[in-house]
């Protein structure tokens, strides 16, 4: 059944910049883009409105919107660890890197706290991971050894910016996981959660889309009120309670319907789309009343 959107009061104001996440936000659960959301992207920056992705995803995951990034090319990758230029073949623009040494309390502290938890290390040259760490996406490249072993190697000036610590859990529950980790580990990193399993991500101090995302507004002179921002994950809530307009999918975690400000459709539903088109159509709508106004 497809549910009516529930807009913020008032109208939609006409944004500077829209921010989305990926999954379960503008991707449909194939990971396909849409004909109707690739059309409202289109006409958003054809009308003057700089979209930005905003996305847990590494970057070499960002080939699925690739053709659908207008105007400054620019997408938020890992959490906001990185802002990378899909023109320029996924360039890194600007890097937040997460301390190697924060990384390795955070994986002293969750060995303690929750025995069982595997690791991945993400950096900017790609992943690897500990033996035990479960293969969502094997990479071949990959180098395979414990977390320790791979956080305390190559940290020379020449070592490759670690983007993200991954903490896999096979039992706990994943809000739980989050939860007990937060608790255990929150002085050293950003934790959060994009996966239906019991999969962390651990950011730098501060690391976030919403710091991110802040940054790369204050750079163009947008304030949180020209923001209208879409998501459905736990790490996505710091980025919608910032923006000046949210709205929570359809399918969102319920930290993510308090968080945001407005809910609209799923993402199979296109409901990234929805508004967009909604936004637009109101604009041209106070465009045409002044038109005619004596």
């Amino acid at each position: 059944m497809t549910s009516a959107p529930q807009c913020p009061d008032g109208p939609t104001p006409t944004p500077r910049l829209i921010a989305t996440d990926l999954d379960g936000t503008l991707l449909r659960d194939d990971k396909s883009v849409s004909p109707r959301t690739v059309a409202a992207l289109a006409a958003a920056e054809e009308a003057g409105i700089e979209v930005f992705f905003v996305t847990g995803r590494p970057a070499r995951w960002m080939d699925v919107v690739s053709d659908h990034v207008h105007g400054h090319g620019l997408a938020i990758c890992a959490n906001g660890a990185a802002v990378v230029d899909l023109h320029a073949g996924r360039e890194f623009v600007q890097v937040r890197a997460l301390p190697r040494e924060a990384a390795l309390a955070v994986v002293d502290a969750l060995r303690a706290a929750a025995p069982g938890t595997s690791f991945a290390v993400e950096l900017t040259t790609g992943i690897n991971y500990e033996p035990a760490y479960p293969p969502f996406f094997k990479d071949p490249g990959a180098r395979v050894a414990t977390a320790e072993k791979l956080l305390h190697e190559d940290t020379d000036e020449s070592a490759a910016p670690v983007l993200k610590l991954l903490a896999h859990h096979g039992e706990l529950a994943p809000d739980e996981f989050l939860t007990l980790a937060r608790s255990a580990a929150g002085e050293y990193a950003s934790i959060t959660r994009s996966s239906p399993t019991a999969l962390l991500e651990v950011s730098g101090p501060g690391v976030s889309k919403a710091s991110t995302l802040a940054l790369c507004c204050a750079e163009r002179g947008i304030s949180p009120a020209e923001v209208v921002a879409f998501g459905d994950m736990p790490n996505d809530v710091e980025m919608l309670s910032w923006a000046g307009t949210s709205y929570a999918m359809g399918n969102a975690h319920p930290d993510v319907i308090a968080a945001a400000s407005g809910c609209t459709v799923a993402n199979n539903e296109d409901g990234v789309a929805l508004v967009i088109e909604r936004i637009l159509a109101e604009r041209a709508a106070r465009q045409q009343a002044q038109a005619d106004a004596p």
